[in-house]
């Protein structure tokens, strides 16, 4: 299983809209960045992602999974754009803030440390723990 990061504006799809949409999931549409696109490309069925806050909040909040695998983005009939489905799978027990990750010298090569602006990052395993301990404190 690989791990991943989707960041989203609150205002425009936040966590409790993810977890609104149940085990159906919902399409993670609109991404216009080719790296993003080519992260989402790799994803596998079962791959789990943190769900990540951006603009006001900044934070980790929940953990979400691939619930299906790339395809056309039904929000452009461009075929260049591709989205996988995701679905809710919990909470963090507190969110994650960017500043405690940038804080942890573990996080230094972390993505969402280093490439703040990539909306569909890699996680590395040894980072996931890393946030999941961070979330428990």
């Amino acid at each position: 299983m690989a791990y991943w990061l989707f960041k989203s504006e609150p205002a425009t799809w936040s966590w409790a809209d993810q977890q609104a949409k149940g085990m159906a999931g919902e399409e993670w549409d609109g991404v216009r960045n080719y790296q993003a696109r080519n992260n989402m490309r790799a994803m596998q069925l079962g791959d789990q992602a943190f769900f990540y806050h951006s603009q006001s909040e900044k934070a980790i909040v929940g953990i979400v999974e691939v619930c299906a695998l790339s395809h056309q983005d039904s929000q452009t009939e461009d075929p260049r754009w591709d989205c996988v489905d995701i679905r809710a799978v919990r909470s963090l027990a507190k969110p994650v803030t960017l500043h405690m990750c940038k804080e942890d010298p573990r996080l230094a090569e972390m993505a969402l440390v280093k490439y703040t602006r990539l909306s569909v990052q890699p996680v590395r395993a040894e980072e996931w723990d890393i946030v999941l301990e961070l979330s428990e404190q």
